[in-house]
């Protein structure tokens, strides 16, 4: 059985990768369409730039997150000074965090779907009188679907297990920040702490399984069903 502060870490969990989900979504079908269909000086630089933290540690991802939007990082400073907006050490900053880790999972996802339409699917509808947005909402999002499946459980499954940027940005505050790695993390600092330890690795194990099991079997269902349409 889990005890209360683990249940509270897997619930924080769960919130923190809904919400990295809910708004990484939006950008990365944005970006992963212009980055296929756009042309534009510098799209070889966004698209370095986006997936740079797949390359980097995510430490420093988390730093250079403290950096710009901490307290008194350049941006942060200014929020909070305006809006009275603090996003580090907070639980929007382990929201923050986690998205910016995963946009680049979705993004790949939804580019390789994007990538794999046939062309002459859109130009009909172009020949048949359709507008840019009627096209993309009746042709390409649907054709999409699998891809946004696929990124959205892998971008979740990912979320509830990162650990490095958001300890970095968000730090490691019960009933705030602590996630499940951090639990596990904190755990594996505590004497006698090697059961709860167990447990909360299990857990991960089985959650981001699970996610990932989800994500292919959605992706495979949603691609029957396009190919049958």
């Amino acid at each position: 059985m889990l005890t209360p502060a683990e249940l509270d870490a897997l619930r924080l969990s769960v919130v923190v990768a809904t919400w990295s989900v809910l708004l990484t979504l939006p950008v990365a079908v944005l970006l992963a369409w212009l980055l296929v269909r756009g042309r534009f000086i510098g799209r070889s630089l966004v698209d370095a730039a986006v997936h740079l933290p797949l390359v980097l540690p995510p430490v420093v991802v988390g730093y250079l997150l403290l950096l710009v939007l901490g307290r008194h990082g350049t941006l942060g400073h200014w929020l909070y000074q305006v809006f009275g907006i603090r996003l580090a050490f907070t639980t929007a900053g382990a929201v923050l965090a986690t998205a910016v880790m995963t946009l680049p999972l979705c993004i790949r996802a939804v580019r390789l779907a994007l990538e794999g339409l046939d062309p002459g699917l859109e130009d009909a509808a172009r020949s048949l009188g359709a507008g840019p947005l009627d096209r993309f909402f009746s042709v390409t999002l649907p054709l999409m679907m699998p891809g946004i499946v696929a990124g959205t459980v892998t971008a979740f499954a990912a979320g509830l297990g990162e650990f490095g940027a958001v300890i970095t940005f968000a730090s490691n505050l019960p009933g705030e920040t602590r996630t499940l790695p951090l639990a596990l993390y904190t755990a594996l600092q505590s004497p006698n702490g090697d059961g709860a330890a167990l447990r909360l690795a299990l857990l991960s194990v089985a959650l981001g399984g699970t996610g990932l099991l989800i994500a292919e079997a959605l992706s495979r269902t949603l691609r029957r069903r396009v190919g049958r349409a």
